[in-house]
Protein backbone atom coordinates (compact mmCIF):
# COMPACT_ATOMS: atom_id res chain seq x y z
CA UNK A 1 0.00 0.00 0.00
CA UNK A 2 1.27 3.25 -0.70
CA UNK A 3 2.21 5.84 1.45
CA UNK A 4 2.13 9.32 1.44
CA UNK A 5 4.46 11.92 3.46
CA UNK A 6 3.47 14.82 4.06
CA UNK A 7 5.35 18.06 5.74
CA UNK A 8 4.00 19.85 9.29
CA UNK A 9 2.76 22.60 7.61
CA UNK A 10 -1.15 22.50 7.44
CA UNK A 11 -2.70 23.56 3.87
CA UNK A 12 -5.80 23.11 1.78
CA UNK A 13 -4.14 21.29 -0.38
CA UNK A 14 -2.24 18.68 2.23
CA UNK A 15 -5.97 18.11 3.46
CA UNK A 16 -7.50 17.41 0.10
CA UNK A 17 -4.69 14.81 -0.90
CA UNK A 18 -5.05 13.42 2.91
CA UNK A 19 -8.86 12.87 1.85
CA UNK A 20 -7.59 11.62 -1.68
CA UNK A 21 -5.47 9.08 -0.10
CA UNK A 22 -8.34 7.86 2.31
CA UNK A 23 -10.45 7.16 -1.21
CA UNK A 24 -7.80 5.36 -2.58
CA UNK A 25 -7.02 3.60 0.27
CA UNK A 26 -2.98 5.30 0.65
CA UNK A 27 -1.45 5.84 4.38
CA UNK A 28 -0.88 9.39 5.19
CA UNK A 29 1.79 10.76 7.12
CA UNK A 30 2.36 14.19 8.68
CA UNK A 31 6.49 14.72 9.08
CA UNK A 32 7.08 16.73 11.96
CA UNK A 33 10.72 18.11 12.22
CA UNK A 34 13.23 16.60 10.44
CA UNK A 35 12.04 12.66 11.61
CA UNK A 36 11.15 10.83 8.74
CA UNK A 37 10.09 7.45 9.37
CA UNK A 38 11.69 4.49 8.17
CA UNK A 39 9.15 3.39 5.80
CA UNK A 40 9.94 0.91 2.30
CA UNK A 41 11.05 3.58 -0.50
CA UNK A 42 9.33 1.86 -3.09
CA UNK A 43 5.69 2.16 -1.80
CA UNK A 44 6.42 6.14 -0.86
CA UNK A 45 5.18 9.26 -2.56
CA UNK A 46 6.01 12.81 -0.77
CA UNK A 47 4.19 16.19 -1.20
CA UNK A 48 5.30 19.30 0.47
CA UNK A 49 7.64 22.40 0.16
CA UNK A 50 11.22 21.50 -2.16
CA UNK A 51 13.45 21.56 1.21
CA UNK A 52 11.03 19.10 2.67
CA UNK A 53 10.63 16.51 -0.59
CA UNK A 54 14.44 16.56 -1.05
CA UNK A 55 15.15 15.93 2.53
CA UNK A 56 12.65 13.06 2.66
CA UNK A 57 14.40 11.50 -0.43
CA UNK A 58 17.49 11.84 0.59
CA UNK A 59 16.81 9.93 3.85
CA UNK A 60 14.73 7.41 2.09
CA UNK A 61 17.33 7.19 -1.08
CA UNK A 62 14.71 8.29 -3.78
CA UNK A 63 15.15 10.27 -6.41
CA UNK A 64 12.77 12.93 -6.87
CA UNK A 65 11.76 13.80 -10.73
CA UNK A 66 11.63 17.60 -11.64
CA UNK A 67 12.78 19.53 -14.51
CA UNK A 68 16.17 20.72 -14.22
CA UNK A 69 16.23 24.16 -14.39
CA UNK A 70 17.40 25.15 -17.67
CA UNK A 71 14.19 23.48 -19.25
CA UNK A 72 11.90 26.25 -20.29
CA UNK A 73 14.34 28.36 -22.11
CA UNK A 74 15.52 25.24 -24.03
CA UNK A 75 12.04 25.10 -25.06
CA UNK A 76 11.41 25.82 -28.72
CA UNK A 77 10.56 29.22 -29.42
CA UNK A 78 7.20 28.43 -30.63
CA UNK A 79 5.59 26.90 -27.68
CA UNK A 80 6.74 29.69 -24.76
CA UNK A 81 6.08 32.70 -27.08
CA UNK A 82 8.07 34.57 -25.58
CA UNK A 83 11.77 34.99 -24.98
CA UNK A 84 13.59 33.65 -22.14
CA UNK A 85 16.59 32.99 -20.37
CA UNK A 86 18.73 31.69 -17.25
CA UNK A 87 21.46 33.74 -15.92
CA UNK A 88 22.86 34.32 -12.15
CA UNK A 89 21.19 37.28 -9.81
CA UNK A 90 24.71 39.12 -10.27
CA UNK A 91 24.09 39.33 -14.06
CA UNK A 92 20.55 39.67 -13.94
CA UNK A 93 20.83 43.26 -12.11
CA UNK A 94 22.61 44.28 -15.00
CA UNK A 95 19.72 44.32 -17.05
CA UNK A 96 18.21 47.31 -17.75
CA UNK A 97 14.90 47.08 -19.90
CA UNK A 98 11.68 45.67 -17.72
CA UNK A 99 11.74 42.10 -17.80
CA UNK A 100 9.50 39.37 -15.51
CA UNK A 101 12.64 38.10 -13.13
CA UNK A 102 12.07 34.99 -10.71
CA UNK A 103 14.25 32.23 -8.86
CA UNK A 104 14.80 29.34 -11.17
CA UNK A 105 14.43 27.00 -8.19
CA UNK A 106 13.78 28.28 -4.51
CA UNK A 107 11.47 31.05 -3.91
CA UNK A 108 13.79 33.13 -2.58
CA UNK A 109 12.57 36.23 -3.93
CA UNK A 110 9.67 37.77 -5.45
CA UNK A 111 8.69 36.37 -9.04
CA UNK A 112 7.30 39.38 -10.91
CA UNK A 113 7.83 42.55 -13.26
CA UNK A 114 11.00 44.55 -12.38
CA UNK A 115 11.48 47.84 -14.13
CA UNK A 116 14.99 46.55 -14.16
CA UNK A 117 17.35 44.57 -12.63
CA UNK A 118 18.51 47.51 -9.78
CA UNK A 119 15.63 46.63 -8.34
CA UNK A 120 16.30 42.83 -7.17
CA UNK A 121 17.40 41.90 -3.71
CA UNK A 122 20.94 43.74 -2.79
CA UNK A 123 23.96 42.29 -3.06
CA UNK A 124 25.00 40.44 0.17
CA UNK A 125 21.56 38.99 0.75
CA UNK A 126 21.08 36.32 -1.72
CA UNK A 127 24.15 34.10 -3.10
CA UNK A 128 25.31 35.86 -6.73
CA UNK A 129 25.10 32.63 -8.96
CA UNK A 130 21.87 31.98 -7.47
CA UNK A 131 19.84 30.68 -10.81
CA UNK A 132 17.48 33.32 -11.93
CA UNK A 133 15.05 33.18 -15.00
CA UNK A 134 14.44 36.21 -16.70
CA UNK A 135 11.33 36.31 -19.25
CA UNK A 136 10.07 38.90 -21.90
CA UNK A 137 7.02 40.56 -20.18
CA UNK A 138 3.88 39.68 -21.75
CA UNK A 139 0.30 39.61 -20.77
CA UNK A 140 -1.43 36.09 -19.74
CA UNK A 141 -5.13 36.19 -19.89
CA UNK A 142 -5.73 32.51 -18.55
CA UNK A 143 -3.32 30.11 -16.98
CA UNK A 144 -3.80 26.46 -16.88
CA UNK A 145 -1.90 23.89 -14.66
CA UNK A 146 -1.65 20.16 -15.85
CA UNK A 147 -0.65 16.61 -13.82
CA UNK A 148 1.18 14.89 -16.20
CA UNK A 149 1.88 11.44 -16.19
CA UNK A 150 4.13 9.88 -19.35
CA UNK A 151 3.41 12.40 -21.11
CA UNK A 152 -0.46 12.22 -20.63
CA UNK A 153 -2.59 15.06 -18.92
CA UNK A 154 -4.57 13.31 -16.22
CA UNK A 155 -5.37 16.47 -14.40
CA UNK A 156 -6.44 19.89 -15.00
CA UNK A 157 -7.61 22.97 -13.45
CA UNK A 158 -7.82 26.78 -14.51
CA UNK A 159 -5.73 28.58 -11.60
CA UNK A 160 -5.80 32.57 -13.10
CA UNK A 161 -7.56 34.83 -15.08
CA UNK A 162 -7.34 38.18 -15.69
CA UNK A 163 -4.32 38.80 -13.46
CA UNK A 164 -5.98 37.43 -10.56
CA UNK A 165 -6.67 33.78 -8.87
CA UNK A 166 -9.37 32.13 -10.78
CA UNK A 167 -11.00 31.00 -7.82
CA UNK A 168 -15.04 32.00 -7.26
CA UNK A 169 -16.40 33.10 -4.03
CA UNK A 170 -17.64 29.74 -3.33
CA UNK A 171 -14.20 28.45 -3.36
CA UNK A 172 -14.46 26.88 -6.74
CA UNK A 173 -11.65 26.85 -9.53
CA UNK A 174 -14.28 27.83 -12.44
CA UNK A 175 -13.85 27.50 -16.29
CA UNK A 176 -15.75 25.88 -19.10
CA UNK A 177 -15.61 22.30 -20.58
CA UNK A 178 -14.49 23.63 -23.99
CA UNK A 179 -11.33 25.83 -22.18
CA UNK A 180 -10.30 22.93 -19.75
CA UNK A 181 -10.13 20.91 -23.10
CA UNK A 182 -8.30 23.25 -25.16
CA UNK A 183 -5.59 23.16 -22.50
CA UNK A 184 -5.23 19.78 -22.14
CA UNK A 185 -5.24 19.74 -26.11
CA UNK A 186 -2.43 22.02 -26.18
CA UNK A 187 -0.59 20.59 -23.10
CA UNK A 188 -0.93 17.06 -24.98
CA UNK A 189 0.40 18.66 -28.36
CA UNK A 190 3.45 20.18 -26.40
CA UNK A 191 4.16 16.68 -24.86
CA UNK A 192 4.17 15.12 -28.26
CA UNK A 193 7.32 16.86 -29.67
CA UNK A 194 10.07 14.07 -29.24
CA UNK A 195 12.33 16.96 -28.82
CA UNK A 196 11.32 17.73 -25.95
CA UNK A 197 12.65 16.13 -22.59
CA UNK A 198 10.15 15.72 -19.78
CA UNK A 199 9.81 13.75 -16.31
CA UNK A 200 7.91 11.11 -16.51
CA UNK A 201 5.87 12.79 -13.60
CA UNK A 202 5.83 16.03 -13.86
CA UNK A 203 3.40 19.33 -13.49
CA UNK A 204 3.10 21.78 -16.65
CA UNK A 205 1.40 24.96 -17.06
CA UNK A 206 0.18 26.42 -20.14
CA UNK A 207 -1.82 29.79 -20.93
CA UNK A 208 -3.12 32.39 -23.35
CA UNK A 209 -0.55 35.13 -24.12
CA UNK A 210 -2.52 38.14 -25.56
CA UNK A 211 -1.71 38.51 -28.78
CA UNK A 212 0.04 35.62 -29.07
CA UNK A 213 -2.32 32.44 -28.27
CA UNK A 214 -1.33 29.36 -26.22
CA UNK A 215 2.17 28.98 -24.91
CA UNK A 216 4.01 27.27 -22.40
CA UNK A 217 4.01 29.11 -18.87
CA UNK A 218 6.65 26.84 -17.32
CA UNK A 219 7.48 23.00 -15.80
CA UNK A 220 7.43 22.28 -12.20
CA UNK A 221 8.14 19.65 -9.71
CA UNK A 222 5.01 18.15 -9.01
CA UNK A 223 5.91 16.94 -5.00
CA UNK A 224 5.56 21.00 -4.81
CA UNK A 225 2.78 22.18 -6.90
CA UNK A 226 -0.28 23.57 -6.31
CA UNK A 227 -3.26 21.18 -6.74
CA UNK A 228 -6.03 24.22 -7.60
CA UNK A 229 -8.98 22.09 -8.46
CA UNK A 230 -7.26 18.95 -9.77
CA UNK A 231 -8.79 15.50 -9.60
CA UNK A 232 -6.66 14.72 -6.57
CA UNK A 233 -6.66 11.34 -7.15
CA UNK A 234 -5.33 11.53 -10.16
CA UNK A 235 -2.66 13.78 -8.48
CA UNK A 236 -1.83 10.88 -6.25
CA UNK A 237 -0.78 8.62 -9.40
CA UNK A 238 1.47 12.01 -10.57
CA UNK A 239 3.25 11.79 -7.07
CA UNK A 240 4.26 8.66 -7.04
CA UNK A 241 5.74 8.07 -10.35
CA UNK A 242 7.98 11.08 -9.15
CA UNK A 243 9.71 8.96 -6.32
CA UNK A 244 11.94 6.27 -7.44
CA UNK A 245 13.86 3.96 -4.99
CA UNK A 246 17.94 4.42 -6.31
Amino acid sequence: MPTLLLSARQTDDAQLLWRACIAAKWEVVRVHGWRVPTLPARDVAVYGEPLFARHVAQTLGLNLLEPPLDWLPKLPAHWRGREVRLTTLDEARKISERAFIKPADEKCFDARVYSTGKELPAPGLLPEDLPVLVQEVVEWTTEFRCFVLERRVLAVSVYWRDGKLAKSEDNVWSASEPELSNATQFCENVLRDSSISMPEGVVLDVGIIRHYGWAVVECNAAFSSGIYGCDQEQVLRVLRRTCSAD
